[in-house]
């Protein structure tokens, strides 16, 4: 299973169709937030199934503001992480999804990509394909592959 994984669009697809192509095929779309009411052109782009939560910019949405489910053998939160304060640090996050017994979560909103392995846990960040803050402030993704035994390998990806 292959899955890409994006946040903080802010209503700019240009570089989310160049990602689509990049990536292709695509058998999930993950978007962690701030898609500000994009949510129908997004899912008519991917072309493949699209999990996605509500991030901080999503005003008067009806998205959920975080999702837990199943990928392969990983328990998976999805959340955009602005509820944890993840501008200043990731202590919050890491501890409730510990608590959680979340294996990877997924979150956005600092605009900033993020790939760490901590304790028994995988954080992610895909940065922003639309306003990247890192250093170079290329447009980021994550792709996700999932094998069949279940295994999941990651790679950062910059347009």
């Amino acid at each position: 299973m292959r899955i890409l994984i994006i946040s903080d669009t802010h209503r700019n697809h240009d570089y989310l169709e160049r990602a689509l192509e990049d990536a292709a095929p695509v058998d999930l779309l993950i978007h962690l937030g701030d898609a500000e009411g994009c949510e129908g052109e997004i899912a008519g782009m991917a072309g493949c199934p699209i999990e996605i939560v509500a991030g901080n910019n999503d005003f008067f949405s009806d998205l959920e503001k975080e999702r837990e489910f199943e990928i392969g053998r990983y328990r998976v939160l999805l959340t955009h992480g602005h509820y944890y304060c993840v501008s200043t640090g990731l202590g919050a996050i890491k501890r409730e999804a510990e608590g959680r017994g979340i294996d990877i979560v997924m979150f956005g909103h600092t605009h900033r990509p993020v790939i760490e392995y901590w304790k028994n846990m995988i954080l992610l960040n895909p940065g922003s394909l639309s306003y990247p803050r890192q250093e170079g402030r290329r447009p980021s993704y994550i792709l996700m592959e999932v094998e069949e035994e279940g295994e999941a390998e990651f790679w950062l990806e910059y347009l």
